[in-house]
This record gives structure tokens, sequence and C-alpha cells, in this order.
């Protein structure tokens, strides 16, 4: 995407807190919409399928670093233009049937697009990690008029989260060079954890069909 055109009193303004207010907006706007989903779930079926929501925008470190290394001058329009995921939401469920549950009702959502989507459960990384990426343009509405901002969207379980949190300490603190021990561990780990989501799904399906056999 293009620059967002923006009024002319914002060209008197920094361009980098303008564009950080435009993703602060939309990690809002998208954090409303999946809270209003879990609130219509939870209304509907007495379920919450989300355990937790965590937002985050990249600092400015890590923005011009990954410019750098997909080979692009860390500029304002590239940043724009290039970075899918500069603005990132994290929603963390029980099950991963609630997974492609938000996942699909995210995109039925017919005024936000869904630019790019990842299903890293189906198809894991070699290293075990697990999550469901979603690349979502969502509008956000100025006083001059709407703008389209991306925000990425990860939904994993409790355990993929787990994982891909020790993970990310493992990988940082040895620079993307983990021993080979390390990483054969973190595969196992991945599988068990795998496991364990499929384990847990199957006894809440068993749950709840016990509960409507009473019923």
């Amino acid at each position: 995407m293009d620059m967002p055109n923006l009024p002319e009193e914002y060209d008197q303004l920094d361009q980098w807190k303008t564009l950080m207010l435009l993703y602060n907006a939309a990690l809002q706007e998208v954090q409303t919409r999946v809270n209003v989903l879990n609130d219509e779930f939870h209304h509907i079926n007495d379920y919450n399928p989300i355990e937790h929501v965590k937002a985050r925008i990249k600092s400015p470190e890590s923005i011009v670093k990954k410019l750098k290394r997909l080979g692009f001058e860390a500029t304002i329009d590239n940043m724009y233009r290039e970075l899918h995921d500069i603005a990132g939401i994290r929603i963390i469920c029980s099950f991963t049937s609630d997974i492609y549950y938000l996942a699909a009702a995210i995109a039925r959502q017919d005024d936000m697009q869904v630019e790019m989507v990842k299903d890293y459960i189906a198809n894991p990384k070699p290293n075990g990690y697990r999550s469901y990426h979603m690349v979502v343009v969502v509008p956000i509405y100025l006083s001059s008029g709407r703008v389209q901002m991306r925000v990425e969207i990860q939904i994993r379980t409790i355990a993929m989260d787990f994982w891909a949190s020790l993970e990310h300490k493992i990988h940082y603190k040895f620079e993307g060079a983990a021993p080979a021990h390390m990483q054969e561990s973190l595969k196992e780990c991945a599988d068990m954890a795998a496991l364990l989501d499929k384990q847990m799904l199957s006894l809440n399906e068993s749950l709840q069909k016990a509960g409507e056999e009473k019923t």
C-alpha cells in the first residue's frame, strides 16, 4: 500500500509521530472488534474462546533492523509499504478450534480486508513453530476521512504461546544460532505441545457432547 493521504496540517507534524498515531488507532480498532466477537460468543454459547489478548507496536530499532534485513532503506514510506507487522495483536485461545472460529469471524467483516494468511498450525515451520497469522487492512476514520492501516493478527493456543515465548528467548540469546541440542529439544517440545493441544481439544469435545446428551 502507498502512504495514506493525510490533511495538509499533518505535513507540518513529525511523520513518525503521525504514523505511530495511526498504528495505535488501528490496534485499538482491531482489539475492539475482537472483544465484541468474544462477548458475542460468550452470549450465545456461555463460553469465551479468548484467554487473553496482547497488543504491541514494533520499536523503532526493530523496524529499522527489519527493513535493512529485507534490503530496504529505512524510510517512512518503506516502513508503511513493506512491513506488515508494525502493529500486532496476539490472541491466545484455549483450543485450536477457537483459533479457526475467530479467524473466520474476523475474515467475514466486510470493511476489513484480509491481505495475507499464513497457517503455521496446518503447516508448522521446520523448528516446530505453530500459530495462525493474518494481516488485515483496517479502516481508521480521521476528521478528514478514512485511511487504511495494516495490523498483523497472531492467533495461537496457550501451549503454542508458551513454546514460542521460550523459542524467542533462545533465538535472541544465541542470535539465531542456538546449539543443535537446544534446537532438537525445542522441536520435541513443539511436537509435545501439539499433541497436548489435540488431546485437550478431544477432551473438551467429549465434555461438550456429554453435556448435550444430558439436556
